[in-house]
């Protein structure tokens, strides 16, 4: 039998343990299946502009504990929707034709996308298309559908976590309402878990609208109760009842050209009007990208990477490898095209932040 060659690209958002997944599919399809693997540069763009390369087992050697991704990435690359300027004018071309073309011309029996919500939606698109597709998960907001965790967000949570244990000593120190911008456009995982581990008096997620009055009050209870600080964990795509998200600039280059930022700073003007009290915002940004990723995530990165060949082997196509409880299961594409996984308002951590004094902003 005529031994199958796949190829691999990693698209959107970079984010620590992706090089795991990369060593993981290389080593696994060669050791135990000898296929030939194919690096897609920068994302759907090499297979737009033809940029690929053959990855040997040497290649990946020594990647497990490096952040980013040795193949690049792209999050403007859409290659239904990809902006091309021509006199001076920008439009968005479908060119996803031309990429079926190049696929074929590469002649693999499957194409693996290593993304998010937004990459593994346009892979659902070329299965559909009639191109054999497998998907893996990765984001560090932990916002994909049929996947209880992706790997990315343990790394973004530790890092939110230690800026935000950094924060905390000078809030103490000079009697400051410190509030603290993390990461999480749609969805509030991130902040939930990284404001829990920290202590945060306040965590204000997309999913909970605020009230700033509510905000305000807890703050003001806190400072007459002589604690004379209070830390502020907010997502980037928190909002205020009644309001919207908070839009930083607009990008007319990009297929996806909202860029979020700037609400941490909006709430610390309001809170110093209402209060009376210092406050201070910090922006943690693409530092939670950033990094070698933790021990969980390379572990989870492999296992990923592992069972992605598996799916191949079985040519179970238009799935993607996902992690319910503490078992690895095929995920529909077409499911996680669908939308974003959100944090539930009644979910477990919330409950218990609540019984511990957090306040959502909704209730203080």
């Amino acid at each position: 039998m005529r031994k199958k060659r796949i190829a691999i690209l990693t698209g959107g958002g970079d984010c620590p343990g992706i090089n795991s997944v990369i060593r993981a599919v290389v080593k696994k399809a060669i050791l135990e299946h000898g296929m030939t693997v194919i690096g897609i540069e920068d994302g759907f763009e090499g297979l737009i502009l033809d940029k690929y390369k053959t990855l040997s087992y040497e290649d990946v050697s020594g990647i497990l504990t490096l952040g980013g991704t040795i193949l690049g990435t792209s999050n403007r690359a859409n290659p239904y929707k990809y902006s091309v300027t021509k006199s001076g004018k920008t439009e968005l071309k479908d060119l996803s034709k031309s990429v079926i073309r190049n696929i074929k011309k590469l002649n693999v029996d499957c194409l693996i996308c290593v993304g998010g919500d937004g990459t593994l939606g346009i892979a659902n698109r070329f299965f559909n298309d009639g191109v054999p597709v497998i998907g893996v998960p990765k984001t560090i907001d932990n916002d994909i559908k049929g996947t209880d965790i992706s790997f990315g967000f343990d790394s973004a949570v530790q890092i939110a976590t230690e800026g935000i244990d950094r924060v905390h000593t000078t809030a103490q120190s000079h009697h400051r309402v410190m509030i603290i911008e993390v990461m999480g456009r749609r969805a509030g995982w991130i902040a939930l878990y990284s404001g829990v581990a920290s202590g945060g008096d306040i965590i204000l997620i997309p999913e909970i609208p605020y009230d700033i009055s509510i905000v305000a009050k807890k703050v003001k209870e806190r400072n007459k109760k002589g604690k004379r600080f209070s830390i502020v964990v907010i997502a980037e795509g928190a909002r205020p009842q009644g309001g919207d998200v908070i839009v930083q600039r607009m990008g007319k280059d990009s297929s996806a050209p909202v860029r979020l930022g700037g609400i941490g700073f909006v709430l610390g003007e309001e809170l110093e009007k209402i209060t009376d009290l210092e406050t201070r915002t910090v922006v943690m940004g693409h530092l939670q990208r950033g990094g070698a990723p933790t021990p969980f995530d390379r572990i989870l990165g492999s296992q990923l990477g592992t069972h992605t060949i598996d799916l191949i082997h079985n040519e179970e196509f238009g799935n993607m490898i996902g992690v319910k409880g503490n078992n690895f299961t095929k995920v529909s594409l077409e499911l996680v095209a669908k939308g974003t996984r959100l944090v539930p308002s009644n979910h477990m951590l919330i409950k218990s932040a609540r019984s511990l004094g957090t306040s959502f902003g909704d209730s203080v």
